[in-house]
């Protein structure tokens, strides 16, 4: 079968690659080939009760399908240039931000309209953070909330079903170049484009690997974030997340002066389960329905680290750690605070014991027996830094799930089109080492649907 172009993934980039091009030129014949299922197939098994842990379900339905790893994120869309990728490099600061303000609005006017905007600009926690040495990224930021953000993608769906050709379920194993285009390959298919568009997410890094290698495409060396998930009675932070809803908050650690930081903040949120590649890791979600929400807030934090000689396997760095803490913890561990600071694990009596209640069931245990040294020496500095803005961070009944993985591609070399050194090749969102979040993903999608757009024959 033949389209005009083809796109390889149904998560952020793709989905707004794919309005872009059906909006402005309904008369082209898209195809969208996503791994995973339709958003409302997607239902992980764990429920609590009977199934307590991951089972391993052969496409993980938390990461893949429409929507991607973002459908049941908590939708925050951060318009920043400080963070969420390099997107700038490519397209310059004033073109990036205006595409990820595009971005809000179609969200707006796909369900998110009611939703609150945050910033940074002006409040005095700045300054503060400053006077601990601690500094606050600057950002604006939609927090749409698990619930909301899946209306907004149920929406966007809707729009597209019947101008795109949607193929779920439906893995592709390569991509060919040809005379005049690309063909990929599926299980039992072949299909044909002069263009093509690569959307895969952080989830398809293996597989993208795999296509630069057979293509020829130059790559570069990318980091890996390790870190845990920190969980903590939700008046501790709310003098942050009323205000802030997410505080973007680095902290430049004294012992190895590594930079530590704060991510994916989720006020009366819920940790959850994550499986990349078959390795169970953690993360956290929020909602904007109050009765969905806990008394609990979750935030990561996050050490980065980038390997370039002789050893450049940041990714598969950051899977061995993770699947040691599977082998520890047949899953994710579970550590109080006060447990790590006193060389002992924690024990189902102690958790017991806790004050603060986990929203995951995981396996209490010993963090220090997973991650190096050096990465939790910057943890703990982070949280004692942390408890001078927030007091109470450093409790002993603090909770630290382990461990948080955030994987990044290989940055794929590409143009300021953001194309391969093959014509009419692109590659977008997270799978390209570009962007690291929804609203440059996404931003990135409508970039190349309007260069292709501008270039059509």
């Amino acid at each position: 079968m033949s389209f005009d172009i083809i796109i390889i993934g149904a998560g952020p980039g793709g989905i707004f690659s794919a309005y872009e091009l059906a909006m402005h030129a309904p008369d082209l014949k898209i195809a969208v080939f996503e791994e995973g299922r339709r958003l409302e197939q997607r239902k992980c098994p764990i429920d609590g009760k009977k199934v307590k842990s991951c089972i391993h379900c052969p496409t993980c339905a938390i990461m893949n399908g429409f929507g991607g790893a973002g459908a049941f994120s908590d939708g925050k869309y951060n318009i920043t240039n400080d963070f969420g990728g390099t997107l700038y490099e490519h397209i310059g600061r004033e073109e990036a931000t205006h595409l990820m303000e595009y971005v809000d609005e179609i969200n707006c006017r796909f369900g998110g309209a009611e939703t609150k905007m945050y910033s940074t600009a002006g409040t005095d926690f700045k300054k503060k953070c400053m006077q601990n040495g601690l500094t606050l990224l600057d950002a604006s930021v939609r927090h749409l909330g698990t619930d909301i953000n899946y209306i907004v993608l149920q929406h966007l769906y809707d729009e597209l079903k019947d101008k795109v050709t949607f193929f779920f379920e439906t893995p592709i194993e390569s991509v060919e170049k040809t005379g005049d285009g690309y063909k990929v390959h599926t299980a039992d298919a072949e299909y044909e484009a002069p263009r093509c568009i690569i959307s895969v997410g952080r989830s398809g890094s293996k597989w993208m690997e795999t296509v630069c290698k057979d293509l020829c495409i130059p790559t570069m060396s990318n980091r890996v974030d390790l870190g845990v998930r920190v969980e903590v009675p939700a008046p501790i932070f709310e003098h942050i997340t009323d205000e802030l809803y997410e505080g973007k908050i680095v902290y430049r650690t004294e012992k190895y002066e590594d930079n530590v930081r704060t991510f994916c903040m989720n006020p009366h949120g819920i940790v959850v389960n994550e499986n990349t590649n078959g390795i169970v890791t953690v993360n956290g979600h929020s909602f904007e329905d109050e009765d969905k929400k806990t008394d609990n807030t979750n935030f990561a934090l996050l050490v980065s680290k980038h390997f370039s000689e002789p050893f450049k396997d940041s990714n598969g760095y950051g899977e061995s750690i993770a699947r040691l803490s599977n082998m520890l913890g047949e899953g994710v561990i579970v550590q109080r605070f006060g447990d790590l600071e006193r060389g002992r694990r924690s024990t189902e009596e102690r958790m017991a014991e806790s004050r603060t209640i986990p929203t995951l069931k995981a396996t209490p245990g010993d963090l220090s027996l997973v991650l190096p040294k050096r990465i939790l020496d910057g943890i703990i500095e982070m949280i004692y830094a942390l408890d001078k803005i927030a007091p109470g961070m450093a409790n002993d009944d603090t909770l630290l799930y382990g461990v948080e993985v955030k994987f990044y591609n290989m940055e794929v070399e590409l143009d300021e089109n953001l194309e391969t050194c093959h014509k009419g090749l692109f590659v977008i969102g997270d799978g390209s080492g570009v962007t690291h979040s929804l609203s440059h993903a996404s931003a990135s999608g409508v970039y190349v649907a309007r260069h292709i757009l501008e270039n059509r024959a």
